[in-house]
């Protein structure tokens, strides 16, 4: 009897990447890499299915799914050649994982909510973080286990999120708008004073610190919004592009008011078009 589909590719994919670095007849790059050089190709992958996804290009998400997932089997094949651990280790893992954390599914415990599962999540991520370094010297803290590596908008809402369940948080979105001028007015002020560089720079680290806050508060992503935000101008920049290439002209050989006059007309007719 044959094996499953999904068995048989997953096991012909791991045949593949063990091949792939078999220092006999395998491939030098494949061979060259470490978890510190593949990282990197991670986060690329990563941000390309989003990228998909944002597109609701279906055919392309299959490829950039395809594309993490070989991610998941390099790493699992490297940490198998150093003993560590291998592919199946981390599918049991991860499997152990989601149903201890899933009581109301795999077990008996009364979830009835998406609000009320998202407390729980936290709660037993909470417990795992304190089992982990209940050994250590370091005092645990409500921000642990927020990835330094994170983009730096998605961190500071993770950050802000884990402050605001212990009840380091605003009571409405009021005092962040506040705040949003407090930072700018303060930014401003090290401009007009001909501040440091770095100082300048902090300033300006606090306000969009505070703008991530306003995102939080407003159940909106600050990097989806920033995304959109790029499309956008993407978009309507390419349109001036090809207009004043219409009329003849290129970028540069027109003034700023030439360019921010067709600017003007696109974002008038996307409010229309709304």
């Amino acid at each position: 009897m044959s094996q499953p589909k999904s068995s048989t590719s997953i096991n012909q994919l791991l045949d593949i990447m063990e091949k792939l670095r078999n220092p006999d007849g395998g491939c030098p790059w494949d061979l060259e890499q470490n978890f510190e050089t593949i990282a990197p190709h991670t986060i690329e992958e990563a941000y390309e299915v989003a990228e998909a996804i944002a597109r609701n290009d279906m055919a392309e998400l299959k490829d950039e799914l395809g594309d993490l997932m070989f991610q998941v089997v390099f790493y699992a094949q490297m940490a198998k050649e150093a003993g560590d651990f291998d592919f199946n280790d981390v599918i049991e893992a991860i499997s152990e994982k989601m149903i201890r954390r899933h009581p109301h599914v795999f077990g008996t415990a009364d979830i009835a909510t998406a609000e009320a599962q998202t407390t729980a999540w936290e709660e037993t991520k909470a417990q795992e973080r304190a089992e982990k370094t209940k050994d250590s010297d370091k005092a645990p803290s409500a921000l642990d286990g927020v990835a330094e590596t994170l983009p730096a908008l998605t961190r500071a809402v993770k950050l802000q999120k884990r402050a605001a369940r212990v009840g380091f948080d605003w009571p409405s979105i009021t005092p962040v708008f506040d705040k949003i001028e407090e930072e700018l007015g303060e930014l401003r002020a090290e401009i007009d004073e001909n501040g440091s560089k770095d100082r300048i720079a902090e300033e300006y680290g606090d306000l969009l610190f505070v703008l991530a806050n306003l995102g939080r508060h407003l159940e909106l992503d600050p990097e989806t919004v920033l995304r959109a935000a790029n499309r956008k101008f993407v978009r309507r920049f390419q349109i001036v592009e090809q207009r004043l290439e219409n009329k003849g002209k290129s970028l540069d050989q027109c003034s700023l008011e030439e360019m921010d006059d067709v600017w003007n007309e696109i974002r008038i007719e996307d409010k229309i078009n709304q």
